[in-house]
Order: C-alpha cells, then structure tokens, then sequence
C-alpha cells in the first residue's frame, strides 16, 4: 500500500503544541513507511482564516522540519464541493433545512429539559416542496444536512481497538451552511477521496466526527475508507486542556521568546503518551525509525514545559559543533570555534545561553573582586602560555602551596573575577579562551 496522510489545520490562529503533535505523528508515520505527508489548509471559512496565519504554519512546521511533500488550500476547491453536494443531492442524501441558529438552540435546549439527547430532530424533513419555496420567498437560505443512515459505524482503530458507533445518537452534520461555505466535516472527506488518502491519524475528539465522515465517505465513493488512529489528547502539567493554554505553549512562542529548539519539541512529542522514554534525539530520521502507532497509550500524557526545557539542554549538549556554526555566525560570533562550543554547551539550556559566555570569553566585564590581595598573588603565579586545559590545574596547585587556600575559598574568587559568575563552564576550558591578558587584567580588578 501506498501511504498517504495528511494534516489540516485551519490558518484561523498558531500552531500549538496539541495540534503540532498530529502533524508530528502524520509526518513520522509517513517517513516510517516511505509515504506521503500532504499539508492541506482547512480555509473555507474566509472571515476568520487569514494569510498571516497560513504562513506562520508554513513557517512554524518548516521550522520544525516538518516538511510536506503535497500542499492544498480547500479554498481552491470550493466548486469540487458544490459537484458532490449536487451528486448528494441527486441521491438523497442530503437535505435542505430552514432553521435559524436561534431556532436550533431553543430546540437543543428543550431536548435537554426534557432529559432527551441533543440532537437534531429532522423536522426539515417534513417540509414539502411549497412549504421550502414559501419559505425562501422570505428570504431564507438553506443549509444542508447530510442525513446519516440509522445503523452502527464500524471500524477498527490503529489505537483505541474496535469500535462500534451507533449514529442514533449524533445529529445529521451540516455540510454546508446557509451561505454557501461547505464544512470541514463535508470538505474533508471530500479532499481524502481525491487525495487518495489511506490513514487517519488525529486526536480522540474526533472520534464521533469519524462516524459521521465514514458515512458521508461510502454516500460519495464506494471505496473503502481509510485506516483511522484516535490517540488521547495532552494536557498541561495541571491537567488543563492545550486548547486553553495557547498563549505560552505556542509553536511560535517556543521559538522566539523560549528559545527551545525544534528538536527538543519533537522528541518530546514523539515520546509524550507512549510506552517509549523521552530521550534526547538530534535528527526526525531517528525519531522516523523508531516511531510505532501500536506503542501510543490509552492514557491522558501530560505535557511540562520544565520536561521540555530539561530535554532541550540536554540536547544542546550532545550537539556538534558542526551543527551550530552557521548559527554563531548568524549572530555576530564568526570568532567562535569547536573549543568555546565544548566548553560551554554543558552549561546552556538554550542556545542564546551562549551570548553570556562568549562575553565573558571574548567581551568586556567588570570583574568581582572578592579577596584583592589573593588575586594579586593569583596574578603573580600565573602561568607562561601557551595555555591548555592543564593550565587551571597547574595554576591552582601552585596557587594552594603558596596560600594555603582550597576549596571554594581558593577557586571561588578565581571564578568570580575572571567570569563574574559563581557557577559555570568548567575553568580549566574557559581559562586558555579567556587568555593572559584579559585574565591578568580581570585579576587586578580591570574591566577586560
């Protein structure tokens, strides 16, 4: 089989972290098994979808790596939906209402009351042809419904097992609205046909839509439907709904204001709910290789913001130094090379971490002098260069016989006036970057 998938997000707002984890699952089980990931926009909705938003999913799934080998706007195919919504009509499977929303609501809330299921009651049905015409002669618009077959929808889940549905309890969907804008649930189905869709890959809140869409799937094609996989949705660390907490957990707030890496993000996410540990990975290819739809669990994971920043640091520590120059470049640090990187990236959470180190190596700072006569002795003893990774060594033994000092009391003043910090990169790496003359001039008490 040729596997086909796809991710369709509506360009109404940024990518979040929920909805980027369908996109993620979409994209490894397409490399996984050699087939295609199509990104198709959901943009019928012209009042609320925007371009704005459309690039920054474009952009925030490129940064990513997420990259599509098929691209779609459903806004290109609005007359392939009026096609099948007549072809439906010919058929009988759809059917035109009259009711306002205000009408629907009050019906909805009188169900309730009476202890009824909420759904739709068919009274469009029972209008005859006068009772539509009269009814447009005022000014009313249609929207149109598909009408679901009274029977159980079947199906076997690549997550959740078995499944039966009976539609008795679902209303008949809307498929396009008074105004002419076919729905998702219409377009969708629609888009997965013509693309030869074979997997269904997405969160467990549309499991009922899946009935539905199987349905409608059969009425417009005798094909057989694709494969669908219903994973459980992520909370956050308190148990709130992603959906609620889109302003910090934002693909685009990641990236500009956390600086967490792309990687960092889909690890997480490739792991988060499933039977596998999170582990720092440094490529999609091996997350691609290792990911496996039977592993995800039934279970509600719980998405923390501090498990992914400890997982960013992490991987900022195994990556080359290769991998990051053109970054250093990027930000004005072309004198940067493999042996600042070594040093310094135990030390980091996130790559901008950096720019505080190249200061202290390559800038101006105004030591902190914590014991001057100790630092002149210090100054007195250091070493002939050139300087290596032994020279801190060297340096503090001479350094303890003459004074007597050890510990945090012999190597804490050294740190604070060479780097102004009491914590850091290991000193016997930091010390040959930093060098003699700036390192004389910090243990006098110069800024250097």
């Amino acid at each position: 089989m040729n596997i086909n998938v796809r991710i369709a997000p509506s360009p109404t707002g940024l990518l979040h972290i929920g909805n980027i984890r369908a996109a993620l699952f979409n994209y490894l089980f397409a490399r996984r098994h050699g087939g295609t990931f199509m990104l198709r926009l959901d943009d019928t909705d012209r009042e609320r979808s925007t371009e704005a938003f459309a690039d920054a999913i474009k952009r925030d799934m490129t940064w990513l790596g997420l990259t599509w080998d098929t691209f779609a706007r459903q806004s290109d195919r609005i007359g392939r939906y009026k096609e099948i919504l007549e072809e439906l009509k010919s058929s009988g499977r759809v059917y035109p209402c009259y009711e306002t929303q205000g009408e629907l609501d009050l019906k909805r809330k009188t169900q309730l009351g009476r202890g009824l299921p909420p759904i739709y009651d068919r009274a469009a049905l029972k209008l005859s042809a006068v009772d539509r015409a009269n009814l447009e002669s005022k000014g009313l618009k249609p929207h149109w419904r598909f009408k679901l077959d009274s029977s159980d929808v079947v199906w076997d889940d690549l997550v959740q097992g078995h499944k039966v549905l009976h539609t008795t309890a679902i209303s008949d969907p809307v498929l396009v609205r008074e105004d002419g804008v076919p729905l998702y649930t219409f377009c969708s189905v629609v888009d997965d046909v013509d693309d030869k869709t074979t997997h269904i890959i997405r969160g467990e809140d549309h499991v009922t839509n899946t009935a539905v869409q199987i349905q409608i799937w059969l009425a417009v094609t005798k094909t057989q439907p694709p494969v669908f996989a219903h994973f459980p949705l992520i909370v956050s660390a308190d148990g709130i709904e992603m959906s609620k907490r889109l302003g910090t957990l934002s693909i685009a707030s990641m990236r500009d204001d956390l600086g967490i890496e792309p990687i960092a993000i889909t690890s997480l996410l490739a792991k988060l709910g499933t039977s596998d540990s999170v582990a720092p990975r440094l490529t999609l290819d091996e997350l691609s290789k290792e990911f496996d739809i039977g592993k995800i669990s039934h279970a509600t994971p719980k998405f923390d913001l501090e498990e992914l920043k400890a997982l960013n640091s992490k991987i900022l520590h195994l990556t080359p130094f290769t991998s990051v120059r053109s970054r250093f470049e990027a930000m004005g640090h072309a004198n940067i090379d493999e042996n600042f990187w070594n040093a310094v990236r135990a030390n980091i959470v996130t790559f901008g971490d950096v720019n505080t180190w190249a200061k202290v190596v390559y800038g101006s700072i105004t030591p902190i002098v914590s014991n001057a006569g100790f630092l002149k002795q210090a100054a007195d003893l250091l070493p002939a260069t050139p300087w290596n990774e032994h020279t801190w060594h060297t340096w503090t033994e001479s350094l303890k016989a003459k004074t007597g000092l050890k510990g945090k009391d012999l190597f804490m003043p050294l740190r604070l006036a060479l780097t102004t910090f009491d914590h850091g990169p290991e000193m016997k790496f930091l010390l040959p970057l930093i060098g003699k003359e700036k390192a004389e001039a910090r243990l006098s008490g110069r800024c250097a």
